[in-house]
């Protein structure tokens, strides 16, 4: 055994079991580290992010007239002059929020992928009627895009979403390069989003993965699917000039505070979890997660409300006591669901779970591509702004 292998597992066995000090992430992510003092990489991770994209207070402030005046500037003649994805969810209808009372002209879009729950378009027709909004709907093949969603099932890695989350990325820059406009005013924010491994969330924009596990998994063509490679997308950020804004980040971003604000002025209504406005993304981190990777999300984003001050440790910790989201009864309804809608036996579906856990590492992919392009020249920023 060389050297280095023999260091990385004593580092294993020295850390199993182990919690960090300051939030709630602990060794069900394989590649967590802790310093001498206990604390984990996630949280540097996580201030360093706050440090570089967080831009509240005068100056942030100040960027932000300059960002929106330059938008309305260059949108001049234009229908809109922003694009906004909503799913119904806190930060998409936030972002909605704050995009009118910015005096912005956001043109909203909706990736249906399928799985939206009931609440979920209550809460879009609702917020977007009450703002004036231009709703864009894209609603995807669904014979197709289960069949995509399936081949992530059957090739036995932690993110069924990828498929979801790669394709909203691609319409909102369709739709942005079809209406000619240069911005895509984005939810994702480090106050709520700062904390999540790559091995329980890989894949967003790597279509080398996607398009590598369907045709190894899949049955289907995948003819309209939408899509971007990294050629593609190299594309829509040099060359088209679009820009992804973070806009909470120019906030003092507290998600209780927010909730009560939507719910006040917008008639929107909470659900369960984060990003439960989406069946299988709640079915998913309620039960296929956690039941087959042993991998609790909520320590995740737990962890992110613990390093933005929003939660305390102490907190976090008493609400992990009890079981991710849902009541056994609740799970069960919505696995005998999940499995139909998929057209899938109890049985099968069962046979699918107790496939041997893989992870993103084991199929072909751009992950080196991108970890050695987002180090050496900062591409995250180019992508995403602040």
């Amino acid at each position: 055994m060389g050297i280095n292998n023999f260091a990385n597992r004593k580092a294993i066995m020295e850390n199993a079991g182990k919690t960090c000090t300051r939030c709630v992430m602990d060794t069900t992510d394989p590649d967590i580290h802790f310093d001498s003092s206990g604390e984990c990489n996630h949280c540097r991770t996580y201030d360093e992010a706050a440090r570089q994209r967080i831009l509240t207070g005068e100056q942030g402030q100040q960027m932000l007239s300059d960002l929106v005046g330059k938008i309305k500037e260059e949108s001049k003649g234009k229908d809109y002059d922003c694009i906004i994805g909503v799913s119904g969810g806190v930060d998409s209808s936030y972002v909605a929020y704050l995009t009118k009372k910015l005096g912005l002209r956001p043109l909203a879009v909706h990736v249906d992928n399928g799985w939206d729950s009931e609440l979920a378009v209550s809460n879009i027709k609702e917020t977007l009627t009450r703002l004036g909004i231009d709703l864009h709907t894209e609603v995807l093949d669904w014979e197709e895009f289960k069949d995509l969603q399936l081949a992530f099932l059957k090739a036995s890695v932690p993110d069924v979403e990828v498929p979801t989350d790669h394709t909203i990325s691609a319409v909102l820059y369709e739709v942005a390069s079809r209406e000619g406009v240069k911005y895509i005013i984005s939810g994702g924010n480090v106050s709520t989003e700062g904390v999540l491994p790559a091995r329980w969330a890989y894949g967003l924009r790597d279509w080398k993965y996607i398009k590598g596990l369907h045709r190894q998994f899949g049955n289907n063509e995948l003819k309209s699917y939408k899509h971007y490679s990294l050629l593609k997308l190299f594309d829509y950020v040099f060359i088209k000039r679009i820009r992804v804004i973070c806009l909470l980040n120019f906030y003092d971003y507290k998600k209780k505070e927010t909730m009560e604000i939507l719910e006040k002025e917008l008639n929107w209504r909470p659900y369960t979890g984060k990003h439960h406005e989406s069946i299988i993304t709640r079915f998913l981190q309620s039960y296929i997660l956690p039941r087959k990777f042993n991998v609790d999300k909520r320590k995740a984003h737990l962890s992110t409300l613990i390093c933005s001050g929003q939660l305390t440790r102490e907190e976090a910790m008493e609400d992990l006591q009890g079981d991710p989201y849902l009541s056994e009864d609740k799970l069960r309804e919505e696995k005998i669901y999940v499995a139909e809608k998929f057209s899938l036996t109890e049985d099968e579906f069962d046979g699918i779970m107790a496939l041997p856990i893989k992870s993103f590492l084991d199929y072909p992919s751009n992950y080196w591509i991108y970890k050695l392009v987002y180090r050496r020249i900062g591409f995250v920023r180019k992508l995403k702004f602040p």
